[in-house]
C-alpha cells in the first residue's frame, strides 16, 4: 500500500514516515502545497495524510484539486484545529476523515488502516493461492504451512501481486504501487524482487509468479 503525507513540519513528517514504513507501507512525502498537490494529482496512492495548514497551498484547496482528478484516494486531513466549522468544509470538499493535532500515532494508524477498509479500498487480510497463505496483518507468508522468510520490500511485492491476482501487472504499475517515487525506473530491482520470491516460494508444479512478455507480470 503507497502513502502520500503532506507535511511541512519535517519532524512530524519523519516520524509518521518511519512509523509506517515500519507498518509495511511505501511512503512518500512532501513538504508544501504545491509539491502535495502535484504528488496527489500525478500519482497513484491508496491513502493520502493530508496537513491543512501548509506553505503556498492549504490542505484545503489540495483536497479539491485531487478530486478535479478524480483522484479517489481516501484523505486524512490533520490540522490543530479542533472547530467544526472547517472539519465539515474539509469533508464537503472531499476529505474521507479529519484528525486534530496533537494526536497519537496509534489512533492515526487505526483510522489509516479503517480508511484502506471502506469500499473500493477493501483487501482482504489473509489472502490464499493454492498452498501460498499471505497475511497482511501479521506480515506473514507461509507454504504448506511453513513460514517464508521475505525481506519487506518482497513481502510488499508479493502482497500487490496477490491482492490483485489473475491481472497483468506493468512494471511501471509496480514502481507506482510497490516503491516510492525515488525508484529508479530504468533499474533491473523488480526482475530482482521476482526472481528471489520465485526462488524463495520454489513451487514446483507451475509459476505462480508469471512473466508475460512485453506486458509485466501476474500472479495465478
Amino acid at each position: 500500500m503507497r502513502i502520500l503525507i503532506v507535511e511541512d513540519d519535517k519532524g512530524i513528517s519523519d516520524f509518521l514516515k518511519k512509523k509506517l514504513k515500519n507498518e509495511l507501507f511505501i511512503v512518500d512525502t512532501a513538504t508544501d502545497g504545491d509539491r502535495g498537490s502535484f504528488l496527489g494529482c500525478t500519482n497513484e496512492y491508496d491513502l493520502i495524510i493530508l496537513d491543512y495548514s501548509l506553505p503556498k497551498k492549504d490542505g484545503k484547496q489540495i483536497c479539491e484539486e485531487i478530486r478535479k482528478k478524480r483522484k479517489t484516494a481516501p484523505i486524512l486531513m490533520l490540522s490543530v484545529n479542533s472547530g467544526t466549522t472547517i472539519k465539515i468544509e474539509c469533508l464537503n470538499v472531499g476529505a474521507d476523515d479529519y484528525m486534530t493535532k496533537p494526536y497519537s500515532f496509534d489512533e492515526l494508524l487505526a483510522r489509516v488502516r479503517a480508511l484502506l477498509r471502506r469500499p473500493k479500498q477493501i483487501k482482504s487480510e489473509v489472502i490464499k493461492i493454492g498452498k501460498l497463505l499471505l497475511d497482511s496483518k501479521k506480515h506473514l507468508v507461509a507454504q504448506n504451512g511453513k513460514q517464508l522468510l521475505l525481506t519487506p520490500k518482497e513481502f510488499m511485492l508479493l502482497e500487490y501481486l496477490m491482492n490483485n491476482r489473475g491481472l497483468v501487472l506493468s512494471r511501471k504499475t509496480l514502481l507506482e504501487h510497490v516503491w516510492d517515487i525515488n525508484a529508479d525506473p530504468f533499474s533491473n530491482t523488480i526482475e530482482a524482487h521476482i526472481l528471489n520470491l520465485r526462488k524463495k516460494i520454489g513451487l514446483s508444479q507451475k509459476k505462480i509468479i508469471q512473466t508475460v512478455r512485453g506486458k509485466g507480470y501476474k500472479i495465478e
